[in-house]
């Protein structure tokens, strides 16, 4: 979220990937180090590849490559936690600074996404086999379901079984923020957000000195507009929402927000100081929106180190921008996946982008379209997160972005698209997600100063998904 928005105008690859994994398992070593190909997804034209390299020996591994052979007319596009020099069809990736030491017993991983039909052959882990030759031929796949004609919604595929984390959540949510600051939008105390909402999420907790760590307190401007509003009378007002049934959580970033979550001594600063604001407050969870970059590796050390203290209650969410969200190995995506057992549900911010490629990969969309929210919503559908996991993230009208704003009914159409295969522009995705979860909007002030359209378009909507 921001209180002032700027354009980040990129083109930048995407992943279509088919849920579900194709595995290729080479035969390990008696001893010693093997390396074992996966494909992760696979759609036909192109499929995200995953090798693990794990250290079956008595002795700590210091530096591997892995090297192989890709048929003719098959390519390495975007990779991730390894680096790539190629010579050909032959290519070899070799660790990272930080991935590079295998203990006995342990094991490392890094992806990449392949162009073409084929699977790797001939492959060889520091000058020896891999542990057995490469398939001769590429691996069984299950292709998407070709697109359906426009009268004809396109099959549903259940989405993973792994039940939510969380409970006292509807199936379908609208999550809306409520600036803690002054701005030209309508000033409102938190107990006056209007009743569609389900999450309300607070902007924003502030970092202080200490790295990880951060803060909150009403804003003094906030409470001088608002003929004074003091930390008291925003915590009663946290108590009056929940107990109409809505959940409020903390968010952390922003456009300028600076928290950095580095190492194990801020994730810890970062775990310490949100759970003393939910215990001082009353919060049901926290919102992961910055915008300034984050390490997926810490920061998901210190959201495990809060649900471990909070229990499985606590809501997890984030609000990556689009770019963050192209590929599975951008550090945000990263995140997702990584935390996906106890994560609640990304909004994904759908403005403020410029025109980006969908999961299709054929066509740049342009932002505040059906088809750009639905195209770049099936990324995240098709490479990992199940439809409960994704939320559709927008501006409430004029004011609340500088780009991308729509209006309330093509979010339906996308919500539709989505769930039920209807209402879709252009571009159709290769199945159905009827369990996706909602939609988000920067933000509560914003639509209220529009006149409530957003929240009184879509909130009644998500009631008639399936």
């Amino acid at each position: 979220m921001k209180r002032s928005r700027s354009l980040v105008l990129s083109l930048v690859t995407a992943v279509a990937a088919a849920l579900g994994a194709v595995w290729v398992a080479m035969p390990a070593f008696a001893a010693g180090a093997t390396a074992t190909f996966v494909k992760t997804s696979d759609w036909g034209s192109g499929w995200e590849g995953k090798y693990t390299i794990t250290n079956g020996g008595g002795t700590t591994v210091t530096g591997w490559s892995v090297t192989f052979d890709l048929p003719a007319g098959t390519t390495v596009g975007s990779y991730w936690d390894a680096l790539l020099t190629s010579a050909g069809q032959r290519h070899t990736f070799t660790n990272r600074s930080w991935n590079g030491s295998i203990a006995p017993g342990a094991s490392v991983s890094f992806g990449f996404l392949g162009n073409g039909p084929g699977a790797p052959t001939n492959c060889q882990l520091n000058g020896a086999p891999c542990g057995g030759a490469g398939p001769t031929t590429a691996p069984p796949t299950t292709a998407p379901p070709t697109t359906a004609p426009p009268t004809t919604a396109p099959p549903t595929t259940p989405p993973p079984t792994s039940p939510p984390p969380n409970t006292g959540l509807p199936k379908h949510l609208l999550t809306g923020y409520w600036h803690n600051f002054d701005n030209p939008a309508v000033e409102l105390r938190l107990r006056d957000v209007p009743a569609e909402y389900d999450v309300v999420a607070v902007a924003f907790a502030e970092a202080t000195a200490t790295p990880g760590a951060v803060t909150f307190a009403v804003d003094p401007g906030l409470s001088a507009a608002l003929g004074g509003y003091t930390d008291a009378d925003f915590s009663a007002d946290v108590r009056a929402l929940q107990s109409r049934g809505r959940k409020v959580i903390i968010s952390v970033g922003g456009e300028t927000g600076r928290v950095a979550v580095n190492d194990a001594a801020s994730a810890a600063a970062f775990s310490d100081s949100v759970y003393a604001l939910i215990q001082r407050y009353g919060f049901d969870g926290v919102d992961i929106d910055l915008e300034n970059g984050l390490n997926p590796t810490y920061m998901a050390q210190a959201l495990r180190s809060l649900r471990a203290r909070v229990g499985a209650g606590l809501i997890i969410a984030m609000a990556p921008q689009t770019i963050d969200m192209q590929s599975p190995g951008s550090s945000y995506f990263k995140l997702a996946l990584d935390i996906k057992d106890i994560l609640t549900v990304v909004n994904t911010q759908f403005y403020n982008s410029g025109a980006m490629l969908g999961c299709d990969r054929n066509a740049a969309y342009a932002q505040g379209t059906v088809n750009f929210i639905v195209a770049l919503a099936c990324i995240q559908l098709e490479a990992g997160l199940r439809p409960d996991q994704v939320g559709l993230g927008l501006p409430a009208g004029p004011g609340a972005a500088g780009g991308g704003v729509v209006a309330p009914s093509v979010v339906n159409a996308a919500l539709d698209c989505l769930a039920r295969g209807t209402n879709c522009g252009s571009f159709r995705p290769p199945r159905t997600y009827p369990g996706i979860r909602g939609a988000m909007t920067w933000s509560v002030n914003w639509d209220v100063t529009n006149g409530n359209g957003f929240a009184r378009t879509v909130a009644p909507h998500l009631d008639t998904l399936p």
